[in-house]
């Protein structure tokens, strides 16, 4: 299916000509239809299968939509009155700004400017107005944003929550909702915020809840969020990207350190995203990477936002070929050319190992994930070759 067939405005369908799409991936192909139709989604989709673009399309072209609903030509020519009663002062809230009518709420920054990024793209065209907003900076320039008035709204849950407190955000005309990476929400402790933040929202709207993985708790929560779901489910939840190449290393942890420079120096045309388990191995990896003379960037939690952004579009651009991160830092990575993920230390939880090496091989392009596992990481092999039903295949460390 092509995004041609969808039958979606043509400011949105040029700005996805400009980014060189054309086939709509399984996610997409699934979910789009249904999001346009207004139905609630239950969606199952890994990293890398253009999730983003599965709900940001449908929500533009529904905000679209709406918008030239709100008012139609009257008989008289060049006036306009409003189409329906019940629309009268839907377009704006309280404040008399602009009202926020899409939320998407994910669990980190990087994520959250990713998924801005994405708006950006395929909105620009629309004149649909969007903001960022997440924790760990000055809230400053982001209720100027605000104030400014914004269709979409883009944030984490902490600085969410503490901008309606302060009567920064209105959510009384919102129509639709989308709760993005849910499982990492749960991870990350963020379910009691969201169910603070649920009776906040209109009960009239439409909801979207994507997750990797679907445990217990998440599955409860949709059944409290999402009315009459579709469910979308395009891969098992413990299933890998088929195109990405699968490698494990058995070696002593001392030896890590001359197995990552060796491994870098054969790849130095290559982006390559290295996983540390902790902000202090990040830092020690990155310094240990320089004085063997490969230049890298550390991205972990207690970085400012501002060396986390630089380091990302140094990242991205190529600048940079090696970034060494912590899992939760990882979230927001999105390197469309990224070719190789390396497991310096091994993740505590399998389904972490499945997260981690999506962030290759996407988009329908091959990639290499190599895990660097010491005697006592073993058992965390077994478990990740169990949950994916997968043998990784054995590398001498002299190869």
């Amino acid at each position: 299916m092509t995004f041609n067939e969808l039958n979606m405005a043509e400011p949105i369908l040029k700005a996805v000509r400009e980014k060189g799409y054309d086939e709509l991936t399984p996610i997409q192909q699934r979910a789009i239809p249904i999001a346009l139709r207004g139905a609630d989604i239950l969606g199952i989709a890994q990293t890398g299968t253009g999730k983003t673009a599965a709900f940001a399309l449908p929500l533009l072209q529904r905000l679209v939509e709406e918008r030239s609903l709100e008012r139609e030509p009257s008989a008289v020519a060049g006036e306009t009155v409003p189409l329906r009663r019940e629309r009268r002062g839907r377009s704006h809230g309280k404040s008399g700004r602009r009202a926020i009518r899409s939320l998407v709420l994910t669990p980190t920054r990087e994520l959250a400017l990713q998924i801005g990024e994405s708006f950006a793209d395929y909105g620009k065209y629309t004149g649909l107005k969007h903001a960022t907003i997440f924790g760990g900076v000055k809230q400053g320039p982001q209720t100027d944003r605000l104030r400014r008035g914004v269709d979409i709204l883009i944030a984490t849950p902490g600085r969410l929550l503490d901008l309606i407190a302060q009567g920064e955000v209105e959510l009384g005309n919102l129509s639709h909702f989308v709760l993005d990476e849910a499982d990492r929400m749960l991870d990350m402790g963020f379910i009691a915020d969201i169910r603070r933040l649920l009776p906040l929202l209109p009960v009239r709207r439409q909801t979207l809840l994507f997750s990797a993985t679907m445990p217990r708790d998440i599955v409860a929560l949709s059944g409290s969020v999402l009315r009459d779901p579709v469910r979308v489910e395009v891969t098992p939840a413990s299933s890998t990207v088929d195109r990405v190449d699968q490698r494990v290393y058995f070696v002593e942890r001392p030896e890590k350190k001359s197995l990552l420079v060796s491994v870098l120096r054969k790849q130095a045309d290559k982006s390559v995203l290295v996983f540390s388990r902790t902000k202090h191995g990040a830092d020690n990896i990155a310094r240990m990477l320089k004085k063997a003379g490969i230049r890298s960037e550390a991205i972990h939690g207690n970085k400012s936002q501002g060396q986390r952004q630089r380091a990302l579009g140094d990242f991205k651009s190529g600048k940079v070929k090696v970034m060494v991160a912590t899992d939760i830092a990882a979230r927001g990575i999105d390197v469309s050319e990224l070719h190789t993920v390396i497991n310096y230390d091994l993740p505590d939880a399998a389904e972490t190992y499945v997260h981690r090496i999506g962030r290759t091989g996407r988009a329908g392009r091959s990639g290499v994930a190599l895990t660097f596992c010491s005697q006592d990481e073993h058992a965390k092999v077994r478990d990740i070759q169990k949950l994916t039903g997968r043998k990784l295949e054995t590398v001498s460390c002299t190869a």
